[in-house]
């Protein structure tokens, strides 16, 4: 798959949305935003990334995992100039679901992260940690998330600052990257 054609074929947050999301899931997608915050020293942390950052995010707009979890990189992205993300739906992006398939299945939100030159960083998704040690305590069976219910608080913090520890992780993948320190004189 030629990754550079296929990140600028994706969508920005709101064009995802509008794309493919009922008004019902629309009201989810926002009410998870408006809960989205991040902390100064996390704002700070972002706005100091320096190399550009392309994310493609593999999701669909029924999920409920998507719902709880994309707003946040959303948050991410208004506060990095550098992170620049592009959604995919996973219906109409079959080709990409087989790239980021995890555990034989193409489990959504997914998320691929490239460099500047869509050169494949890594790759992080469809749950946290903080998610599925909550489901683990919680559930006896199979289930999954509608995104009906709200999100608790703590819950959303944590999530949060793990998809931001993974952020993080790529940005000084890409600023320790011996071929783009080169590139940049750095």
């Amino acid at each position: 798959m030629m990754l550079a054609a296929k990140f600028e074929s994706g969508l920005t947050y709101d064009s995802f949305l509008g794309a493919f999301a009922t008004d019902e899931q629309k009201n989810r997608w926002r009410a998870i935003h408006e809960q989205v915050s991040l902390t100064d020293e996390q704002r700070n942390l972002l706005s100091g990334f320096v190399r550009d950052m392309k994310v493609m995010v593999l999701a669909g707009a029924w999920c409920g995992d998507c719902v709880n979890q994309c707003p946040i990189f959303d948050h991410f992205a208004m506060a990095a100039d550098t992170i620049d993300v592009r959604y995919f739906d996973r219906d109409e992006h079959a080709d990409l679901g087989e790239i980021l398939s995890t555990c034989g299945a193409q489990r959504v939100p997914s998320v691929l992260f490239l460099s500047e030159d869509h050169h494949v960083c890594g790759r992080y998704g469809d749950r946290t940690l903080a998610k599925y040690r909550d489901m683990a305590a919680t559930q006896l069976g199979t289930a999954c998330p509608s995104g009906i219910a709200t999100v608790e608080t703590s819950l959303l913090l944590q999530v949060t600052q793990e998809w931001l520890n993974e952020f993080e992780r790529i940005q000084l993948m890409l600023r320790m990257s011996a071929r783009l320190r080169q590139l940049h004189h750095d």
